[in-house]
């Protein structure tokens, strides 16, 4: 488990934009991403009748629609105890397995940081 006050600066503000995303849409799951440049893209869970994606997934999309290159570190927020494969993949696939993913709770409160492999 990672303290959250023992991230560094510009992990804690992933956590926190995520945080703020699950909680001003009201919906499940809150993510952030931070590209190769320093740039975050901020989504939230996407549940429509005819499209289904998770906050995370949302959130590496919007990276490669923005012309992200790649990415330096992915947060979750979400009452699951962890992240699907799925998007697991999907971090790695632009940001390479060893992309850091931190999973924290509705609190902000990090409990864990995965390696997206």
């Amino acid at each position: 488990m990672t303290e959250t006050s023992a991230l560094d600066p510009e992990d804690r503000k992933i956590v926190t934009l995520a945080r703020s995303a699950r909680a001003r849409n009201g919906v499940p799951e809150g993510a952030a991403v931070r590209d190769e440049t320093g740039r975050t893209y901020v989504a939230g869970t996407v549940d429509l009748d005819s499209l289904k994606l998770s906050a995370l997934r949302t959130a590496v999309a919007m990276a490669v629609a923005s012309g992200a290159k790649s990415l330096e570190a992915a947060a979750v927020v979400s009452e699951a105890e962890s992240a699907s494969a799925e998007d697991l993949a999907a971090v790695r696939d632009l940001g390479g397995a060893g992309t850091p993913v931190l999973l924290a709770g509705p609190d902000g409160a990090v409990r864990a940081t995965v390696p997206a492999e």
